[in-house]
């Protein structure tokens, strides 16, 4: 979980990098209001995992290299996202006007692949330790963020592509 937890870090440090970059194309974020439930949600899950594990004693059960294998492909995932993104990808919504969204890459066949990985992730990461009331609080918190999040983020790519 220390990898991931360092993955997420640095991924910080791309998203402001990248961040830059769109701003410096014209790019604009949507649907900030709502950017707290992330933070709240990546803040408070390791936190809960090391509560569930130290606190409650959970313990991995017999499936967990299936979730050791998930939790692996959830963050494959999320890389082939961010590398079909390029500069593009943050970790807070933003559009690009004029450009259409991103088809290429592992978004040639799902839509949200990013979102898909980091639900994989919340889930896997926590069951993999036994965690499973991490698990449900993740899943729902994220479930709450998504819905609020990806239909925002549809209208204003679906807008921008418009003004092509």
């Amino acid at each position: 979980m220390l990898l991931v937890v360092a993955h997420r870090l640095s991924e910080l440090g791309i998203s402001a990098r990248n961040e830059r970059a769109l701003v410096a194309r014209g790019g604009y974020e949507v649907g900030r209001s709502h950017f707290p439930l992330f933070v709240v949600l990546h803040t408070l899950y390791p936190l809960a995992l090391a509560a569930d594990v130290m606190g409650f004693g959970a313990r991995p059960g017999r499936l967990w290299p299936l979730w050791a294998a998930l939790l692996v492909a959830s963050v494959v995932l999320r890389i082939a996202a961010q590398r079909a993104l390029g500069e593009r990808w943050t970790a807070r919504a933003w559009v690009l006007p004029g450009e259409p969204p991103v088809t290429r890459g592992i978004y040639r066949w799902v839509r949200h692949p990013s979102y898909v990985g980091i639900t994989l992730e919340l889930v896997a990461g926590a069951l993999l330790f036994g965690a499973w009331r991490t698990a449900i609080a993740a899943s729902a918190l994220n479930l709450v963020a998504l819905a609020i999040r990806i239909p925002i983020e549809e209208r204003a790519l679906a807008e921008a592509a418009a003004r092509r």
